[in-house]
C-alpha cells in the first residue's frame, strides 16, 4: 500500500505506517500536484490544509482510504468520496481528554477569577479582595449533551467533589446511573446547575438553544462555558446576563463568528475567552497521528477501520439502486425522531415492494438510524456507525420486509417508539423523497425545511384556528396536507412553513381547543 502524508502529523503515526506501507510525506503538496498525483496512491493522510475536494476524488482511482487526522472533515468531500467507494476516516477520540481538560481550565478559571487575577497583577496592582472565589466541591455541574468529552468532564469534576446532572436525549438511564449522573431536562439543569457546561454539535434545534429564556432560568450566579460549537450559546443574550450580574461568569472557547472581532463580550471582566484552542494540545496531535495510522493499519490487514465518516464500500450496480432512498431514510429517521415523544427505545424499519426484494439493506437502516440521532449528538453518527452509536443508547432496531408497496415501486415505513408514544412516517422516492403517511394518516409531503405537526380534533374551525395562530406571529405556510380517520374524529395537519417556528408560538397553538399536540421540526 502507498499512502501519502500531505500535512504534518507527529512523526509517531508515520513511523507505525512505515512497518506496513510505503510511505510518501509531501506537506507542502500543492492542489494541482495532489489533482495529477492522487491515483498513484491507496491512502492518503491530511489535516485541515489540504483540500479533497469532489475534483481531486475524482480522479484518486486507486484510494481507498482517506484518513483525517483530527475530528472535522468540512476540507473532504465525503459525498464525492462515497460514490468513489472510498473509506473516510477520522480520530474523534484523540481530543476527549484534551477538550474535557481545557474545559476543566475554564470552570477553575471562572470559579477562582485566575485569568483576571493574573492581568491585574501584571498591571502592578495587588486587589486580594476583588478576586474572591468560590469552591467547587459541592457544587452541581450540569452537562448539557454526554458524548465522549462531556463523560470525560463529569470523570474530573466528580475529582473535585461535585455533583453531576445531565441533559441528553439519548444517554440511557443505567448509563448515567453507572457515572453518577442524574439524568433530566433541560430546565431542570439549567435551574439547578452551579456550572454548566456544553457538548453538543451546532444544528438547527441546538442554535440559539441557550438565549435570554435559559438564562433567566439559570441560578443567579451561575456560571457556563462551550467549548463545543459556537452559536449554541445567542452570544447577545449572554453579554446581558453577564452584565447585569444575572449569572456569575462565563468562559467561551468557540464563536458565532471566528475569529472574534468587534465583540462586546470582550468588554467584560466576567468572562473568560480563548481562541479556539480546546484540542489544541501535543498528545491530542500525537494521538490522532497515531489513531489514523492504525486505521489504516487495520485496512491492510483486511479489517474494517472503526471510525469510518461514509457509509461502507458496496457495489456500483447496488449503490446506483440504493441511492434515491438514503436522503429518503435519513429525512424519515429525522421526522419521526424530531417527533416522537419522549427518549427513543425502539426503531422499526419495513421495507416494501421492490426494496424488499435486495438482499442486504443495511445500509438504508443505517441511514435510517444516522437521521434518527444526529440531531441530538455531537459527535456526528454515520452510516457505518449509527448502529453501535443505536446500541450504545439503548436503541433497539428492528428491520422487516412486505411485498405490498400499495401501488408504489417500493416504501419504506419507520416507526419510533418511547416508553409513552410511538411515532411513523411512510415515504417513497418519487423524483425526490416524499413522505407519504403519518401516522396512518394518508399525506404527501416533502420532507425538507422548516415544518409542523399538529394533531387535532376533526371539528369545525380546528384548521382555521392553527393558520390564524400561525399568521398573528407572521409564520407564513408554504404547503398544507390533512389527513384524518374519520368524519369528526382525529386528524393530522402537516404543514411547509417558510420559516421555522417560534417555541412559544408552538405552546400557544397546543393550548388550543381542540389541539391536542403541536411540534415543530427543522429538516
Amino acid at each position: 500500500m502507498k499512502v501519502l502524508i500531505a500535512d504534518a502529523i507527529n512523526e509517531k503515526g508515520i513511523e507505525n505506517l512505515r512497518e506496513v506501507a510505503d510511505v510518501v510525506v509531501d506537506t507542502d503538496i500543492t492542489p494541482e500536484e495532489l489533482a495529477n498525483t492522487i491515483h498513484e496512491y491507496n491512502g492518503i493522510i491530511v489535516r485541515s490544509r489540504t483540500k479533497l475536494t469532489a475534483d481531486i476524488i475524482k480522479k484518486a482511482d486507486n484510494l481507498q482510504i482517506i484518513a483525517r487526522a483530527g475530528v472535522g472533515v468540512d476540507n473532504i468531500d465525503l459525498d464525492a468520496a462515497t460514490e468513489k467507494g472510498i473509506m473516510v476516516v477520522n480520530s474523534p477520540e484523540s481530543t476527549s481528554v484534551t477538550v474535557a481538560e481545557h474545559t476543566m481550565g475554564l470552570i477553575l478559571s471562572m470559579a477562582r477569577k485566575i485569568s483576571i487575577a493574573d492581568k491585574s497583577v501584571k498591571d502592578g496592582n495587588w486587589e486580594k479582595k476583588k478576586f474572591m472565589g468560590v469552591e467547587l466541591r459541592n457544587k452541581t455541574l450540569g452537562v448539557i449533551g454526554m458524548g465522549r468529552i462531556g463523560s470525560q468532564v463529569v470523570n474530573r469534576c466528580k475529582a473535585f467533589g461535585m455533583d453531576a446532572m445531565a441533559y441528553d436525549p439519548y444517554l440511557p438511564e443505567e448509563v448515567a446511573k453507572q457515572m453518577g449522573v442524574e439524568l433530566t431536562d433541560l430546565d431542570n439543569v439549567l435551574k439547578n446547575a452551579d456550572f454548566i457546561t456544553i457538548h453538543v454539535p451546532l444544528t438547527p434545534e441546538t442554535e440559539h438553544s441557550i438565549s435570554t429564556e435559559q438564562f433567566e432560568i439559570m441560578k443567579d450566579g451561575a456560571y457556563i462555558v462551550n467549548c463545543a460549537r459556537g452559536g449554541v450559546i445567542d452570544e447577545d443574550a449572554l453579554y446581558e446576563a453577564l452584565l447585569n450580574n444575572k449569572i456569575g461568569g462565563a468562559a467561551l472557547d468557540v464563536y458565532e463568528n471566528e475569529p472574534l472581532e468587534n465583540s462586546k463580550l470582550v468588554e467584560l471582566d466576567n468572562i473568560v475567552l480563548t481562541p479556539h484552542i480546546a484540542a489544541s494540545t501535543k498528545e491530542a496531535q500525537r494521538d490522532a497521528a497515531i489513531i489514523v495510522a492504525d486505521e489504516i493499519i487495520e485496512l491492510t490487514k483486511g479489517n474494517n477501520p472503526k471510525n469510518v465518516l461514509n457509509m461502507p464500500r458496496i457495489d456500483n450496480n447496488t449503490y446506483q439502486e440504493l441511492a434515491p432512498y438514503m436522503e429518503l431514510c435519513e429525512k424519515l429517521g429525522s421526522f419521526i425522531s424530531q417527533a416522537v415523544n419522549g427518549k427513543i427505545k425502539e426503531i422499526e424499519i419495513v421495507y416494501s415492494g421492490e426494496l424488499a426484494e435486495i438482499d442486504n439493506l443495511e445500509i438504508l437502516t443505517r441511514t435510517v438510524i444516522q437521521g434518527a440521532v444526529n440531531p441530538f449528538l455531537s459527535s456526528p453518527v454515520n452510516a457505518v456507525n449509527a448502529s453501535l452509536v443505536a446500541k450504545e443508547r439503548g436503541i433497539s432496531i428492528t428491520e422487516g420486509r412486505k411485498d405490498n408497496a400499495k401501488g408504489y415501486e417500493s416504501l419504506i415505513k419507520v416507526v419510533a417508539k418511547s416508553e409513552t408514544d410511538s411515532f411513523a412516517a411512510e415515504g417513497t422516492h418519487l423524483h425526490e423523497a416524499r413522505i407519504l403517511k403519518v401516522n396512518g394518516y394518508w399525506v404527501d409531503v416533502i420532507p425538507k425545511g422548516h415544518m409542523f405537526i399538529a394533531k387535532y380534533e376533526d371539528v369545525p374551525g380546528s384548521i382555521g384556528k392553527i393558520g390564524t395562530k400561525l399568521g398573528e406571529h407572521n409564520v407564513n405556510i408554504g404547503i398544507m396536507q390533512v389527513g384524518r380517520d374519520e368524519q369528526g374524529g382525529r386528524a393530522i395537519m402537516v404543514l411547509t412553513l417558510d420559516k421555522e417556528i417560534p417555541k412559544e408560538v408552538i405552546k400557544e397553538i397546543q393550548a388550543l381547543d381542540n389541539v391536542y399536540e403541536a411540534i415543530g421540526l427543522e429538516l
